[in-house]
């Protein structure tokens, strides 16, 4: 019996998750590729073969709880120095991202664990690059923006050749959420960099 590294998120849609995803290589992070642009849910997580069916099952219990929800990024953060990335912000979903990790590690469950850092949903758009890139990255993104509406997640699993590869999605059951025509006005001050 083996296992599997496993990872939940939300995917990016096109035409924005491709965008991001070019954009994080050509500032020469390596790993870009293999990586579909996403906001983590579940950090990657070794799990036994045998414990895939209780994952779904779970999986899909936290999706019929859940609900559409707007998913809006503006602008970027970093955690450096604590982690050398930066990322681009979840200004609106971040709630709603929160509630549904939460949900996922439920102690109780397949996929219980504890997380290095506090939970703080992002996009990231260079990790472990040097430090010229990374500022880069901060500020050739920072007027970045993208919305959609949020209708679920997925279930990845990553492969020995690094590539993270979706194994199944998982439509939310509670409805749809209604979207605002139009965006609210960006407030900076109002999701903290770590």
């Amino acid at each position: 019996m083996g296992t599997v590294t496993i990872g939940v998120s939300i995917a990016v849609p096109e035409p924005h998750g491709s965008l991001l995803q070019e954009r994080r290589a050509g500032f020469g992070d390596a790993a870009a590729l293999g990586i579909p642009t996403h906001v983590t849910l579940l950090p990657p997580t070794e799990v036994d073969d045998a414990d895939l069916p209780a994952v779904e099952a779970h999986l899909t219990e936290v999706a019929a709880a859940g609900r559409s929800f707007p998913m809006r990024l503006s602008g970027t953060g970093t955690f450096r120095p604590l982690s050398p990335v930066v990322y681009v912000r979840v200004v609106e979903g971040a709630e709603a991202c929160a509630w549904l990790q939460k949900q996922i590690r439920d102690p109780s469950g397949p996929m219980a664990r504890e997380l290095q850092f506090p939970y703080h949903p992002h996009v990231t758009v260079a990790h472990g690059i040097d430090d010229a890139a990374m500022d880069r990255a901060f500020e050739e993104l920072a007027d970045y923006e993208a919305a959609w509406p949020c209708t679920g997640f997925a279930l990845y699993e990553q492969g020995a050749d690094g590539v993270w590869r979706k194994l199944r999605e998982f439509a939310f059951a509670g409805g749809a959420a209604v979207v605002p025509q139009q965006a609210a006005p960006v407030d900076r001050g109002t999701i903290p960099s770590r």
